[in-house]
C-alpha cells in the first residue's frame, strides 16, 4: 500500500510539473548582456588597419513563438565602443543594428536548444583620431547563431553565441539574459 501511494504521489507531482517544462508559445520580450568583438583588416583613405577590439554589449530581444519548435524574433545589438591600438594609436568601433531571425528550438524538457539565421541592418563608425581617420558603414547582411535556455513557466533564462557576417569585419557576440512570454 506505501508503495502505491508513494507511486501515485510521484506520478500526479510529475503530471502537475510538466506545463511548467511545457513550451511557452506566444509573444515573448526580454533582455541580454555580454561580450562583443569586432575584427577587420580594412583599408581607409589608403591606410591599412588590422584591428581586433571587444566591448560590454546588450541586446533587446523581441519575439514570437508560434510553435513549439519555431519562432520569429527581432532584436536590436549595441556593442558599444570597442577599441584597439593600431600602430601605437587608439582606434575606437562603434557597431550597433537590428536583425530579424527564425529560430528554430529543440525542446528537451525544461531546455530548449536553439539555432537562428537571419539578417541584421547595421551601422558602424571607425576612429582613428591620431591619424585624422574616420569612416562609416551602414549595410544588411547575415546573422547566425546557437543557444540554449532554460524554461520555468513564463520565464526563460537564455545564454547564446551570435555571428554577424559583415562586410569586412567580423562581429560576433556571446551573451547571457532572460525574457518573458506573455500568452
Amino acid at each position: 500500500m506505501r508503495k502505491q501511494i508513494i507511486a501515485g504521489l510521484a506520478t500526479t507531482l510529475s503530471l502537475v510539473s510538466l506545463p511548467a517544462f511545457s513550451a511557452d508559445n506566444g509573444i515573448y520580450l526580454g533582455g541580454s548582456i555580454g561580450q562583443g568583438g569586432v575584427q577587420g583588416d580594412q583599408s581607409i583613405d589608403g591606410f591599412d588597419l588590422d584591428f581586433d577590439a571587444s566591448s560590454n554589449s546588450y541586446k533587446l530581444i523581441g519575439g514570437w513563438r508560434f510553435l513549439d519548435w519555431l519562432a520569429v524574433e527581432g532584436n536590436y545589438v549595441d556593442f558599444g565602443t570597442a577599441d584597439d591600438k593600431v600602430q601605437g594609436e587608439k582606434l575606437e568601433t562603434d557597431f550597433s543594428g537590428f536583425s530579424l531571425s527564425a529560430v528554430g528550438f529543440l525542446p528537451l524538457g525544461p531546455v530548449d536548444l536553439f539555432a537562428r539565421v537571419g539578417a541584421i541592418n547595421w551601422d558602424a563608425n571607425l576612429d582613428l583620431p591620431g591619424y585624422d581617420i574616420r569612416g562609416n558603414g551602414d549595410g544588411t547582411d547575415l546573422a547566425y547563431g546557437v543557444g540554449a535556455q532554460f524554461r520555468v513557466w513564463s520565464l526563460a533564462i537564455r545564454a547564446e553565441y551570435e555571428i554577424f557576417d559583415v562586410e569586412d569585419a567580423d562581429v560576433d557576440m556571446i551573451s547571457v539574459g532572460v525574457t518573458w512570454t506573455f500568452l
